[in-house]
């Protein structure tokens, strides 16, 4: 049987921070449910840079269906945790429940990939107090806020953490996560 991977999201998450890792990771021989605050048909959103704009830009991104809500989640269930980016961890850092699920991944030093805005759910549990982290470069004060060394690079792991600033740095961020997860939970 195949370890478990657990992907936590929800509306407006980036389309290509959800999908990547999820297709990456059942190719590699992983189970992968993706777990938000509601069962449903998530909508995703795309972000892309355009010049003339100081930030990035938002687009309509997929759909995708979410295969259980927070509630439904039994952590101990699951090998490892993707955190994706987007604006969905900005509002999911208040849920509870996912507060639980993220901190148990954590209290049992789980591997867990975090990118981009995803950096927001581990700081609300106190989980990068310490550690070395990259994250979406606008997002260094929170970071240090957090209690985090930030790197502007493009994939940093400090032990079983894993994080990388935005979509461009997947294939450097899912090739370390993969080093962590084989060491971890090899798929069988």
């Amino acid at each position: 049987m195949a370890p478990k991977i657990l992907i936590v999201t929800g509306d407006a998450a980036e389309s290509l921070e959800v999908l990547y890792p999820y297709q990456r990771l059942r190719e590699e021989g992983y189970e992968v449910h993706i777990a938000a605050p509601n069962r449903k048909q998530l909508r995703f959103v795309v972000h892309d840079f355009e010049p003339g704009f100081d930030t990035y830009t938002e687009k309509p991104g997929y759909t995708w269906p979410a295969d259980l809500s927070f509630a439904e989640v039994d952590p101990g269930q699951y090998a490892a945790l993707v955190i994706p980016g987007g604006r969905a961890p900005e509002y999911l850092r208040g849920d509870g429940e996912l507060r639980k699920i993220v901190k148990s991944f954590f209290d049992t030093d789980k591997p867990v990939a975090q990118i981009c805005h995803g950096p927001l759910l581990t700081a609300a549990i106190d989980g990068l107090r310490g550690r070395r982290v990259t994250a979406y470069p606008a997002l260094e004060p929170d970071m240090q806020a957090a209690g985090a060394t930030f790197q502007d690079a493009e994939t940093v792991v400090d032990g079983t953490l894993v994080s990388a600033r935005a979509w461009p740095d997947h294939s450097a961020w899912m090739r370390e996560f993969l080093t962590v997860l084989r060491a971890k939970a090899p798929a069988v």
